[in-house]
């Protein structure tokens, strides 16, 4: 087939091929068909040689030999050749029926919308900045605060070197989870806000000993007192010069005079072969402090006190003691009774078993204003074995108690009578004593019962003897005198 000068026309070049007869923008390169070099959407230069190339394909008439430019897409398509990715290129114009230019319509241009998934208003921007500076400040008063209650321990590094000496002697512990800690409560005159209590002699006894046995598994807290006038055998001590006591038959709290902590604790084990692990000593001081960061303590006063030596008058009913009152209150003695030791340790009892209460309450847990001064003054005024001597281990003790309900802790006197050869002095009844101390090195259950005074009758054998029996009773389970902190202090 010819056209209308009889010239045959030129075959199409092969896919891909570019050329002179290439139609403009079919070059699989994307390339105009002049041979120019793309140039960025949007750039000055590239649309005016885009112009000049469109003007040079669509010069030639028909019949001329030069081949008509491709037929322009439709409105809103993409043309088919050309790169896969990328813009489209601008068409050039094409000639019309008569050899005239006519427009056609540039193909739609992708328009990029950009996701801001990341923003973030400013002023959430700035909450979260202040809130990282307020949980780092209150992290750094926290680390201080830890520091200073940490630092405030004292550790009786001396009694643990002696203790250590004598390992081979002491009893070992029989069940892994339970423990034992003896409260020793010095009646030292040294020390700030002491000297009222009487002249500093150099020397110091435990004016109150407490057993404390936590049984495992949190099942219950036994606080046995110790009387600091029951007769026992002391054994030979380091004194504080470094030398040494010969063993000797004495009443209990010579043993702290003798030699300290360490003497107290290896004369309780041979005692009751019940394996002390901790210790805490705390004076006077001490005392007053705790008992003012807890605003008070409310006890009943069963009489009237008057003990000038303890420095206390309180009248008989329901009454909130402060530290000082508090202090007077458990060390009042000559006043009362028969001066002996017998209704001071019950008034110790019942006054623990109140604090316990107070200690437990929200009032004091849940606000960290009230919490704070009770950590303050007990970490100040507390002396610990290494064991005990961080703020998290007094902590972990501490959680351990308060999980205990109060009425599972309990507190008693270890069964004593008069002394045979001085009735000033105590002995223990046997063999009630010796069944408290199974029971307690066993971590069995010990169960207390309320009495009038932990004092075992004398001259009264029938009642003793029943006892005995019900005690050798195997399926029997012996009961102590005692109280628990559930007791409140008036009704």
């Amino acid at each position: 087939m010819t056209d209308s000068a009889g010239t045959p026309p030129e075959p199409d070049p092969p896919a891909g091929a570019s050329g002179p007869g290439t139609p403009a923008g079919d070059a699989p390169s994307g390339r105009p068909a002049d041979g120019g070099s793309p140039t960025p959407r949007g750039g000055r230069g590239g649309r005016k040689r885009r112009r000049q190339g469109a003007r040079r394909a669509g010069s030639g008439r028909a019949g001329s030999g030069t081949r008509p430019s491709a037929p322009a897409p439709a409105r809103g398509s993409t043309p088919a050749s050309g790169p896969a990715s990328g813009p489209a290129p601008e068409h050039p114009r094409a000639t019309g029926p008569a050899g005239s230019a006519a427009p056609v319509l540039p193909a739609p241009v992708p328009v990029r919308i950009t996701h801001r998934t990341g923003f973030r208003p400013r002023g959430l921007r700035v909450v979260a900045f202040l809130g990282a500076v307020a949980v780092l400040a209150a992290a750094g008063a926290g680390w201080w605060l830890y520091k200073k209650l940490d630092e405030n321990i004292t550790t009786d590094s001396s009694a643990a070197a002696e203790l250590e000496r004598y390992e081979r002697e002491r009893p070992s512990s029989l069940v892994r989870d339970a423990r034992n800690i003896l409260l020793i409560g010095s009646d030292t005159r040294a020390g700030s806000g002491n000297a009222q209590y009487g002249r500093d002699k150099g020397t110091q006894r435990s004016d109150t000993t407490i057993l404390l046995h936590l049984a495992a598994r949190g099942r219950g807290v036994t606080a046995v007192s110790v009387p600091r006038d029951l007769m026992v055998r002391i054994p030979s001590c380091r004194k504080p010069d470094g030398s040494r006591t010969v063993p000797v038959f004495a009443q209990f709290n010579f043993a702290f005079e003798f030699g300290g902590t360490a003497c107290t604790v290896r004369t309780l084990e041979k005692l009751t072969g019940i394996r002390v692990d901790h210790h805490v000593v705390i004076d006077f001081r001490g005392f007053k402090d705790m008992v003012n960061a807890v605003g008070g303590v409310r006890v009943c006063v069963t009489r009237p006190i008057d003990d000038p030596d303890a420095q206390v008058t309180l009248k008989p009913g329901a009454r909130t003691l402060n530290g000082e009152q508090a202090l007077g209150y458990v060390r009042a003695r000559k006043s009362l009774g028969n001066g002996s030791d017998t209704e001071r340790m019950d008034r110790q009892q019942q006054f623990l078993g109140a604090l316990v209460n107070k200690v437990q309450s929200n009032g004091v847990l849940l606000n960290p204003a009230r919490l704070y001064p009770v950590l303050d003054a007990a970490t100040r005024s507390v002396t610990t074995d290494p064991g005990l001597d961080s703020l998290k281990d007094l902590y972990d003790l501490s959680r351990a108690m308060r999980s205990v309900p109060t009425e599972k802790v309990q507190f008693l006197t270890i069964p004593r009578r008069p002394y045979r050869n001085d009735p000033n002095r105590d002995e223990l009844v046997q063999p009630r004593a010796n069944s408290l101390f199974k029971r307690l090195r066993d971590d069995k259950p010990v169960v207390v019962v309320p009495g009038d005074g932990q004092h075992e009758p004398g001259g009264k054998e029938p009642a003793e003897s029943s006892r005995r029996k019900r005690d050798a009773s195997p399926s029997s389970t012996p009961t102590f005198t005692g109280t628990n902190a559930a007791v409140g202090a008036c009704r």
